[in-house]
């Protein structure tokens, strides 16, 4: 399983990368291959290089807006959630997508 992950806040500073953190561990306990890109007040940083996105079963957003250049993720399966929840429940948050991929991954 891989999933490419981007995570941004509103102010693009705490959140943002305490997110990213939190979904790596989770995401590295249950055995998931991953690329964290974050969306901050710097721009994008670790930008998903376009074989991950390629190669990637789905797309995890973490974001209280939108994120930059989405076009890139056009035709993959997203599942859409928030900072502060994944700051809350990372190990939830993850499952919740991996079950949303599931359910919508031969629609």
């Amino acid at each position: 399983m891989k999933i490419a992950i981007v995570t941004a806040c509103s102010v693009g500073i705490a959140h943002t990368y305490m997110a990213a953190e939190a979904l790596e561990k989770a995401c590295k306990k249950m055995g998931i291959e991953t690329w964290i890109e974050t969306q901050g007040c710097v721009g994008i940083e670790d930008k998903v290089p376009e074989d991950f996105i390629q190669e990637a079963d789905f797309v995890l957003v973490a974001a209280d807006m939108g994120i930059e250049k989405s076009e890139r993720f056009q035709g993959k399966i997203i599942y859409k959630t928030i900072p502060s929840e994944v700051l809350k429940h990372p190990r939830e948050v993850v499952q919740k997508a991996l079950d949303y991929f599931k359910e919508h991954k031969d629609k």
